[in-house]
């Protein structure tokens, strides 16, 4: 079966014109053929068995006035979760420091607030610059950013901004009322604009259907430029949130989402994210196969279970796959977005 796109030289370019029904037909390809698909165009722009790895940690915890429905951090709600303050740096740095002995080449920070206040953007810059001093690339996740604020953390040393867009525009109103999907996207061109990486993706199997899932990859791949990491959430159901019991969404339609991601954004890192405490080697195997290169490393996302970094380590030597080095992780895709080079 060929293409659902034109060309093999369309399907590997950089569009940013996606309707729905287009994401959607190629969702609702054969199986096989779409993973087929999705692997050719990954070997095309990536080496297919390395994997970059990125350990995430809450640098803040809690106590966030925003009401997304998967959230176990929410304020709203009563879960396990308890408010706590910024960690002081030096364990941010031990953390960090294990974590690059662990094999991560990136560390991630997240800090639950609906948005970065001025007094708060110092002692996080604070941690970008030493945490980039031990030779790890930084990521921070602090909510909606204001003015100036994304050059202040690109002149801390800051490489990667997470700002997940969640789902498609038209279910984002099931899962969250305190801030619109505008406001995600403002964000977002505020970290282009200060040349800051993008890395933005979103959840799945929140109660969203296949067209929402079709939606939210459109809207990834619409950006001005695509995203340089693109982390594909399972929902992790919490006690307490209004998402807690939601039908669990076919571990098929996962995988088919992340070759989607991987045939619409070809140059960027595809990363399994939250929900792999749950999903099994096969499953996770049958994500790489499909152009996954990514993932979050170390036994907690945040606040929510992830598998041992024995575990992990123990399925790369299975499936013969490597963690690729810190200095090779320049995205396949220039911030220019020129058509990537073929490597066949």
């Amino acid at each position: 079966m060929t293409c659902f796109l034109p060309s093999t030289e369309i399907c590997d370019g950089l569009r940013h014109d996606w309707s729905t029904e287009e994401v959607r037909a190629l969702l609702e390809q054969p199986f096989v053929d779409l993973i087929h698909q999705a692997q050719t165009v990954h070997r095309r722009h990536f080496d297919p068995n390395q994997v970059q790895v990125s350990t995430l940690l809450s640098i803040k915890t809690g106590g966030c006035p925003e009401d997304c429905a998967y959230c176990p951090q929410s304020a709203r709600y009563s879960t396990p979760v308890k408010a706590e303050p910024l960690l002081p740096l030096d364990e941010v740095l031990a953390t960090a420091r294990n974590a690059k002995a662990r094999g991560a080449s990136r560390f991630c920070m997240g800090a639950a607030w609906r948005s970065l206040k001025d007094r708060e953007l110092e002692p996080v810059a604070e941690m970008i610059v030493a945490v980039k001093a031990l030779g790890l690339e930084t990521c921070v996740t602090l909510g909606m950013l204001g003015p100036g604020q994304a050059e202040r953390l690109k002149a801390a040393g800051l490489d990667y901004y997470n700002h997940n867009l969640d789902t498609s525009p038209e279910f984002y109103g099931e899962i969250i009322s305190t801030r619109t999907y505008q406001d995600r996207l403002d964000t977002l061109a505020r970290v282009r604009e200060a040349g800051i990486h993008v890395c933005s993706g979103g959840i799945v199997g929140m109660g969203e259907d296949r067209d929402h899932r079709a939606g939210l990859l459109a809207n990834l791949a619409n950006l001005p430029r695509h995203p340089e990491s693109v982390p594909i959430n399972m929902l992790v159901q919490v006690e307490g949130t209004p998402l807690a019991g939601a039908p669990a969404l076919d571990p098929f339609e996962f995988v088919r989402t992340v070759a989607c991601a991987r045939l619409l954004m070809p140059g960027s890192f595809v990363r399994l994210s939250a929900g792999r405490e749950a999903m099994s080697d096969e499953l996770q195997a049958l994500c790489f196969l499909a152009g996954a290169n990514s993932i979050f490393y170390g036994e907690k996302l945040l606040t929510t279970p992830n598998p041992t970094t024995d575990h992990d380590q123990q399925l790369f030597e299975r499936l013969g796959l490597k963690c690729l080095p810190s200095e090779e992780q320049t995205p396949a895709v220039s911030n220019a977005d020129k058509m990537p080079s073929a490597s066949a």
